[in-house]
């Protein structure tokens, strides 16, 4: 089994650079499927949220592998229906609920709007609480960064945004590097972006190694230090995924996957309106 490498993150906690996102799978029993190949393969970081509505397949599937929990990183975002400090204490508890665990290893503000600073310090005191081990924000843009983070009395241990080789977030970088906050990147494949994955310099790349493009695109991810969460229902993509630890991209073949960002993403944060779209996207209290 492949073991996968940790990062530290600027709370002390270690959190595997690989993990398995189970954003858009059904909660008809498959992501109950996909979750329990993905530990059988030895992923050991699950990613959720409130939001994918899929909380409690993720903790049956972790309670059904009978790994010990203090082996599986599982994480868990905040909707924005829940902002604010009461609102957000309960949510916590929730989702807690939902997946059966008595405790989150890292839990995210998922979009950056309304109360965020009272659903930061509710977060911050489930932590203290030993309900959460590390807390994070996702999505923030620089010009988000600074309007919130600045207010909150713990650093944010990591902030899980858009991320690949044609969106590789220099600006943002920057400054999460000066507090030593990690990047996480959600749609590290280009969420199925074609000239992504038939991209003429990483298909080189990839024939040259004997992997496939997307194996190449998560590696580059994993040695620029972003920690990564490839989804797939497909049983062989799911393992297919992990095997990126057995060799090392050069400094040429970094410098030429670097040289194709386009600084540009699918999601736009600063764009007006995102936060009422989004707002009105989900009810992720249809059924409570």
């Amino acid at each position: 089994m492949i073991k996968i490498p940790t990062i530290k993150l600027n709370d002390g906690n270690e959190i595997p650079a690989m993990g398995f996102g189970t954003f858009q799978i059904p909660n008809d029993g498959s992501t109950y499927k996909a979750v329990r190949q993905a530990l059988a393969f030895g992923y050991r970081h699950i990613d959720t949220a409130v939001a994918y509505f899929n909380e409690a397949e993720v903790g049956q599937a972790i309670r059904d592998s009978q790994i010990p929990r203090d082996q599986i990183w599982v994480t868990s975002k905040l909707w924005l229906q829940d902002y604010g400090f009461e609102a957000a204490t309960k949510a916590i508890d929730r989702s807690l609920e939902k997946l059966g665990l008595d405790y989150l290893d890292l839990y995210l503000i998922h979009q950056p709007y309304g109360d965020v600073p009272g659903a930061w310090r509710a977060m911050e005191e489930a932590k203290q609480a030993g309900k959460i081990r590390s807390i994070g924000v996702s999505n923030m843009t620089p010009k988000i960064w600074s309007e919130f983070v600045p207010k909150f009395a713990t650093m944010p241990a990591v902030n899980q945004v858009e991320f690949n080789p044609y969106f590789q977030q220099t600006a943002l970088r920057q400054i999460l590097k000066k507090s030593d906050v990690r990047l996480e990147a959600w749609a590290p494949l280009g969420q199925g972006n074609q000239r992504l994955m038939t991209d003429p310099v990483i298909t080189k790349i990839a024939i040259n190694y004997h992997k496939d493009v997307g194996q190449i695109i998560l590696r580059f991810e994993y040695q620029s230090n972003v920690i990564v969460f490839p989804k797939s229902v497909h049983r062989e993509r799911i393992k297919t995924n992990l095997n990126i630890f057995d060799f090392e991209l050069t400094g040429d073949e970094m410098n030429q996957i670097k040289h194709l960002d386009k600084n540009q993403g699918q999601h736009d944060p600063d764009a007006p309106g995102v936060s009422a779209m989004l707002l009105s996207a989900f009810d992720v209290h249809s059924n409570d």
